[in-house]
């Protein structure tokens, strides 16, 4: 059936960019580059070291690029000043490198057109792609207003594209991280506190007595400054309690280890705030000077006991009532982390409000070993006329839902891009920067209506990822190993400032995100919003406001600044914390004014039928997604994953070590890849888990194609957070397959 976008494999079409650039690529050290491939290679530097910072993962480690003298990208360290990462980079911050010599990389610009009645690529040149982007949006513009334009962005990329948008007339710009990942945690903790925990979290784990971790994989998601500082934290004595019904790395180097029944956590938080409360192990001083609501709570955990949450959990209660007196008894040294991917059940808001509220009983926020303040410097936005007033923004397209949403919900913008009578905001047109919204996105039926009914869809994308096959035009990104980006100015323990820049010059005719932005933006007619030639001009003025220069930063990287401000509450001080009142909010007003429960209440959720598992998802420390699934590097590391199963349902089903079977779920979806089978102990035996970012069906992904198996499509089943529009993605069951024909395992 011909769609109005079908589905294009991008294969050899993007490899024959010898008529767009010259020369032969020098053979890199350790990448296998393909002689075959066309570019010219011209070292910007000779046998030096280039300042970078990652660009693998949020964490954003500062680095250097090591640059010999033939051109050859040799290796990438840490810079040991960076206090985010200490001079040390996880394995997907060395492995970085393997972006930049991947062959499978986009090299040219490809247009969409149909040859033959099928839809195919063809390469085309910068100008005839960009002018072709520019006239289909002012056609988009001029028939449903510039409103009707949209971004879905990740990385340090979707900046240039968001001012693109703004200076256009559009704010309806989503990042998936807010409906996906850490949405209900910030919601949560703003409710609190006043604000959130930031990205890197401002967790004192450096200098913390007790660590609780609830569903934070820490060592598996490798976030690099938290994973050291827990290590150290171990070595010092420090308590660590982890709650997951796996036994995660971090789980195996904990004092306690809760293997709790999924969907239960709330109930378990709830017993600990019980605990706490009613034993007298709460932070009484800190709770009467900076809290507010706490009578309130008292009264509403009155019957959340241990024995209650006993039969919820299958955590014990004098397992529960032990991890709660050691969380007290290194109070207010002590963290309760928020998480990161916190979108699970639909009631994540009220979770993470739960971990907000353990954080304030103990006292942890602004004091050592607890949550401490960040601060950061604040860097100008180079000159610009300001932004045109949209009409309509992201808001309207949430028609009254998820009122206390801070940031916009991807799946309402997709939503409002599929036609509907009397729909009065449309999306008509997307620019998707750096995500690949077919493997991170859920609801897949609904995207792709909305992809079929776009009159304009642009991929801006280093490699041929899933979403690439159905862009109107994809435009091939330089990796982050060869452009200027923005400053790294991350608030955090000191303030510091982090350049980028590129320690060769592009391979292939591929362009940086800020050259890009800039093209589309003159042929747009907003030239003034682009007041200068070249990216470093404005490097270069934000860095001279800053105290430094281009220059200067060329050479050093990274530079520390003295703070301003304490890094904790001082002692007798009156500090007002950032919400209405100044005070922490236990009980919540503003959730009470939107409709909702002022305090956590326990939701329970649909468990699984007989013959069926949760399915369970995570991290692997050498991979971050599926961005990092064809990176050679990492893949010789780990080339696929693996399900991991108890050993008694193994048993049950007649299954084998490294077996192969295919995953089915709730709804009769059939992964399209098998996964070998890991039995082990260390997964509770009504779940099994898999890595995410695997089983890529895009041929064009040499070492990612048909490796493991992809979560995202066994998901079918997802739950919203009617706070904030959080796509709770944890509540989908899957049984096994064992043999090709696809016939179900009798148990």
């Amino acid at each position: 059936m011909r769609t109005r976008r079908d589905f294009i494999k991008i294969c050899s079409l993007s490899l024959g960019a010898t008529a767009l650039t010259g020369g032969v690529i020098n053979r890199l050290v350790g990448a296998n580059v393909p002689e075959t491939s066309s570019s010219t290679l011209r070292p910007l530097t000779g046998g030096r070291r280039v300042p970078t910072y990652c660009e693998v993962c949020f964490w954003k480690c500062a680095g250097w690029s090591h640059v010999l003298e033939n051109g050859q990208i040799q290796k990438i360290t840490g810079n040991m000043n960076d206090p985010q990462c200490k001079g040390r980079l996880c394995p997907r911050g060395t492995g970085g490198v393997g972006m930049f010599t991947d062959p499978d990389r986009l090299k040219t610009p490809l247009i969409r057109v149909t040859k033959n009645g099928e839809q195919t690529y063809r390469q085309a040149s910068w100008n005839e792609a960009l002018d072709f982007i520019a006239a289909k949006m002012k056609a988009i513009a001029e028939k449903h207003g510039p409103e009707s334009m949209a971004l879905f962005n990740h990385g340090s990329s979707g900046k240039y594209f968001t001012h693109l948008l703004n200076a256009f007339g559009s704010n309806n710009v989503a990042a998936p991280s807010f409906a996906q990942c850490r949405g209900p945690r910030d919601t949560g903790f703003e409710l609190t506190f006043g604000e959130s925990v930031s990205s890197p979290e401002v967790t004192d784990i450096r200098d913390t007595r007790c660590l609780v971790l609830i569903g934070s994989h820490i060592g598996e998601n490798m976030h690099n400054g938290q994973v050291q500082e827990m290590s150290e934290a171990i070595d010092r004595g420090a308590v660590i309690i982890t709650v997951d019904p796996r036994l995660s790395t971090a789980a195996s180097k904990s004092k306690y280890w809760l293997p709790i029944k999924p969907s239960t956590d709330l109930a378990l938080l709830l017993a600990w705030i019980h605990v706490l409360i009613y034993d007298g192990l709460y932070n009484k001083e800190y709770v009467e000077k900076y809290a507010e609501g706490f009578n309130e709570l008292k009264e509403h955990v009155k019957n959340y006991t241990p024995e209650w949450a006993y039969g919820i959990t299958t955590l014990k209660p004098e397992l529960v009532r032990l991890t709660a007196r050691e969380m007290a008894n290194a109070a207010p040294s002590a963290i309760i982390h928020p998480g990161r991917h916190t979108s699970w059940y639909g009631d994540d808001v009220q979770r993470s409000r739960a971990i907000a509220i353990l954080n304030a009983l103990l006292g942890t926020w602004g004091n050592r070993g607890g949550i401490f303040f960040k601060e950061g410097i604040k860097i100008p936005d180079f000159p610009h006329p300001a932004y045109p007033k949209p009409s309509w923004s992201w808001q309207d397209t949430l028609n009254g839902r998820y009122p206390l949403a801070k940031e916009a919900v991807t799946n309402t913008i997709i939503e409002a891009s599929i036609p509907g009578e009397g729909k009065e905001h449309i999306i008509k047109g997307w620019i998707v920067s750096g995500t690949n919204l077919i493997v991170s996105i859920p609801l897949k039926d609904q995207l792709m209506k909305a992809m079929q009914s776009l009159d304009l869809l642009v991929v801006v994308d280093t490699m041929p990822m899933e979403i690439t096959g159905y862009a109107d035009v994809v435009l091939p990104e330089c990796t982050y190993l060869e452009r200027y980006d923005d400053l790294r100015t991350t608030a955090h323990r000191e303030p510091t400032i982090a350049l980028r820049m590129p320690a060769v010059e592009p391979l292939y005719d591929t362009k940086p995100a800020w050259w890009i932005s800039k093209q589309i933006g003159e042929r747009l007619g907003l030239g003034s919003y682009y007041n200068y030639k070249d990216f470093r001009e404005v490097l270069d003025w934000q860095l001279k406001q800053a105290g430094s220069s281009l220059k200067e930063m060329e050479q050093i990287g990274l530079k520390k600044f003295d703070r301003k401000t304490p890094v904790y509450i001082l002692p007798g001080s009156d500090y007002k914390f950032k919400t209405e009142s100044g005070k922490i909010q236990l009980y919540s007003h503003e959730l009470e004014a939107a409709g909702f429960d002022p305090m956590p209440k326990l939701t329970l959720h649909p468990q699984p039928e007989e013959g069926f598992y949760r399915l369970i998802y995570g991290r692997a420390p050498m991979h971050t997604f599926s961005r990092t699934a064809n990176n050679r590097n990492l893949v010789a590391l780990m080339p696929e994953n693996s399900v991991w199963i108890n050993p008694q349902v193994a048993e049950l089903w007649g299954l084998k070590k490294d077996q192969y079977i295919w995953l089915k779920n709730q709804s009769g979806v059939i992964s399209n890849f098998s996964v070998k089978v890991r039995i082990t102990e260390r997964i509770r035996w009504d779940s099994v888990y898999i890595v995410h970012g695997f089983g890529h069906h895009h041929k064009p992904l040499t070492y990612a194609f048909g490796r493991g198996v992809n979560d995202t499509e066994l998901i079918s089943n997802v739950m919203v957070d009617p706070v904030m529009g959080g796509t709770g993605m944890r509540g989908n069951f899957v049984t096994f397959i064992k043999d090709k024909s696809k016939k179900e395992v009798k148990s």
